[in-house]
Parts: structure tokens; sequence; C-alpha cells
């Protein structure tokens, strides 16, 4: 009963847009079909019917979606199934191919971030609108470039082919996506659209990443899979994975928005004193730990700048909490920013929470057993516990305010450990994963 009210409450764009879905499922099907066991099978018609539903509860979806698989269809078109046209054809070599699109994707990410700060320190709603919308335009060569590059890896060969979340390069550019896809949604559901100036910092810092490992590394380039990462469990496992990433990263920003829109009680200015000294000092350690990486991280090189990162971090962090409220007035209400932050980590844990047990079942089938307390494994554990107490503390306790906000900002630093500083410094099964 409750179905059928719910379908007869649908526009006809709703019907539109589920039909569009099935036609592209449908095709998908007889196209690559008989390339697919029964498990991916199973993740085209769940995927079908997860873009369906998406595109229903959130109507941005119905022009976002569409407008991706036009672009992706015209660059596969241009390719005319030789991969070398990426380098000779006009537009995909500057518009269109993969490469070219993840660019054109941080050259948005970038200036968004400038008009979202013009925007907030201004009051300038016009340029906080064209934030907005550099921010969808960003999105929509990340996911577009996500399906050109999946194509592109079929070009290079059939055993080669997978979908574009098997490296750094790729997640990261898949982090970018959902993290500003989930701002955006927020933010027009909470008319929050100044939080940008923070959420796409975090955005901006992994487009950092995607520059460097790039030019750096040449991580750009196409790599077959290697046997430990050949199973359709990452298809699933991996952006599970991210949207978690993705709503982490968020709720740390907007603890830091909230930390710099409530005014904080006097300090001592003995207190305050010590502070910037320790932030001076975690500041110059960064410093020095980034012009010494080559020297003492012969191996890891650049990548030291991890460590630098983080150091910094905290110094800004130990700041923020010397000018509090100095942005008040400027953000939506502390609530605003703090319902939002319990929402963005309610989904990332839940998401989390799904990838956890699908990183089992796929450790159960690679390694014989569920759980082998792998580095990995180990902080994936305290992640998930990291914020299991978090939302327990608010719901049941009924905290609210700057401890949660605090907590926020550095379930950032143990999740970014998580994911890059255990591969980084850490050995284990998942080796693969390193810089």
């Amino acid at each position: 009963m409750t179905a059928a009210l719910s379908l007869r409450q649908r526009s006809p764009l709703d019907f539109v847009f589920a039909l569009l879905a099935l036609l592209a499922g449908g095709f998908a099907f007889s196209r690559y079909g008989h390339y697919m066991d029964y498990y991916e099978q199973g993740i085209l018609l769940g995927a079908t019917l997860t873009l369906i539903g998406f595109g229903w509860f959130w109507p941005a979806m119905r022009v976002f979606l569409p407008v991706s698989a036009v672009i992706a269809l015209c660059a596969i078109g241009l390719y005319q199934g030789d991969l070398a046209r990426g380098q000779t054809a006009f537009w995909l070599k500057y518009m269109l191919a993969s490469q070219s699109l993840v660019m054109w994707m941080c050259v948005c990410f970038f200036l968004a971030t400038g008009m979202f700060w013009l925007g907030l320190l201004r009051r300038s709603e016009t340029a906080l609108s064209i934030g907005v919308g550099l921010t969808w335009a960003a999105t929509t060569a990340a996911l577009s470039s996500a399906l050109v590059r999946w194509y592109e890896s079929y070009l290079i060969g059939a055993d080669v082919g997978h979908i574009p979340v098997s490296n750094l390069y790729e997640v990261f550019v898949l982090f970018c996506l959902i993290t500003a896809l989930m701002y955006l949604y927020y933010q027009a559901r909470f008319k929050a659209r100044s939080t940008g100036a923070f959420i796409l910092l975090v955005i901006a810092a992994a487009v950092g990443f995607i520059l460097w490992y790039t030019f750096d590394r040449q991580a750009h380039e196409i790599q077959p899979l290697i046997p430990a990462l050949q199973s359709w469990w990452m298809k699933i496992h991996v952006p599970a994975n991210f949207i978690g990433y993705g709503a982490f990263g968020l709720s740390a920003m907007l603890g830091v928005a909230w930390l710099l829109a409530v005014p904080a009680e006097r300090q001592n200015t003995q207190i305050r004193n010590a502070l910037y000294a320790a932030a001076a000092g975690i500041a110059l350690a960064g410093i020095v730990l980034y012009m010494q990486a080559d020297a003492w991280f012969p191996e890891l090189g650049s990548g030291a700048g991890f460590i630098t990162g983080a150091a910094l971090c905290v110094a800004a962090c130990v700041i923020v909490h010397l000018q509090r409220g100095l942005l008040s007035g400027l953000l939506p209400a502390p609530d605003t920013l703090g319902e939002i932050m319990y929402k963005a980590i309610s989904v990332g844990f839940l998401f989390f929470t799904i990838a956890t047990i699908l990183g089992a079942a796929w450790a159960a089938e690679a390694w014989g057993g569920y759980w082998s307390w792998d580095p990995k494994e180990t902080w994936a554990l305290i992640v998930w516990l990291n914020y299991a107490a978090w939302l327990h503390i608010r719901l049941v306790k009924g905290w609210r305010g700057a401890v949660l906000a605090w907590w926020a900002v550095a379930g950032l630093l143990v999740t970014t450990f998580a994911f890059l500083g255990v591969n980084m410094f850490l050995s284990g099964l998942h080796a693969y994963g390193k810089l």
C-alpha cells in the first residue's frame, strides 16, 4: 500500500529517469553480459536499481548522472576503439580523455574553493552560487573521467580492463567526487552554501595529492590489476569505503567551521602563549620533516609530506582553538553545522561498516580468514570504534558542541593514517597499497 502511494507521488520525470537507467543497464548487459559472472551481473542489477533510487531521492541526480554519461559516451565515440587517439584527437587530448577530465576537475575544485572563501568573507551570495556551480562542474568531470578511464582500460586489453578504484590515483578522484556530492546535497538541504569554504579545503588537499602523484609518479597511467585485486569484491568494497572516507572528511571540516563560528570563553594569557608556542613548534617540525624527506625517508621521498601535512594540521587546529568565533555570523548556525556533521558521520559510519564486512568476506576468499589483525584491518577497526563512540556519545549521552567538533577533526587524522599512513609506514597483507 505504501509503495503504491509512493509511486503515485512520483512525477513523470522520475519515471523517465528510471526508464533511462533501466535502458542503460539493459544495454550494458546485452553488450557485456557474456563477459560477466553471476556476481557481476548481480552488481549490475543492483547498481541500476540503486541509481534509480538515488535519482528519486535526490532530484539533482536526474540531471547530473545523464550529463556525466553523455560526456563519457562522447569521449568513447571519439576514441573509435583506438586508445592512441587520446593523444591526437583534439577534443580527447584537451577535454574528454580521462586524464584531461581529471585536470579540469582539479581546476574547477581550486576555483570553487576560492569562490567559496570570497563569498564567505564578503557575504556574497553570487560568489557562493558560482562556487556551487563550479563544484557541480568538477563532480561532473570526476564521474565522467571515471567512466572514460574504465573504457580506456579495456582498450589496452580485455585482461587489463577494470573499474577505476584500484590505486591511489583512482581512489583519490573517487574521494573528491563523493565528498563534493555529499557537500552539494547537504548545502541544498540545509541552505548552507558557505560551508563549502571549509569542505572544499579537504577536497583541494586531495586534488593537490592527485597532481603530485600524477606528475611525480606518473600514476595516471593505467596498469593491469595485481592478482590480489582481481576480484569482484573490489567493485563494492572500495566505493563503500570511500563513501565513509568522504563523509568523515566532510564532518571534520564542519568541525573546524563549528569551532570558528562559536566564540570561546576568555582564556588565560599564559595558556594562550603556550599554545601558540606549541603550534609554532609543530609547524617547524613539519617544515623540517618536509625539507629532510629525501634524506630521512629515501623510499618515500616526497611522500613524507604526509607527516608535514599532519603536523601542520595539528598546528592549525591549535590556532583555530585560539581564534574561536573568528567567523561568527558568517557561517550557518552552530546547531545547523552540528546537525550536518551528525548526519554525515551517520552515513559514513553505515557505509564504513558495510565496507568492513565486505572486506572481511573478501579476505576470507583471498586469504582463508575473515580477520587477521593485519595493520590495515586493525586501523580500520580503530576508525570504526572512533566513530561508533562519537555516535554513542551524541545519541545516548546527548553531548553537543566543542567536544564533538574537536572529535570530528581528530577523527580525520585517525582516518588519514588508516588510509595513507598504514600504507607508508607499516607492512602487511595490504602492502600493495604503498605509495
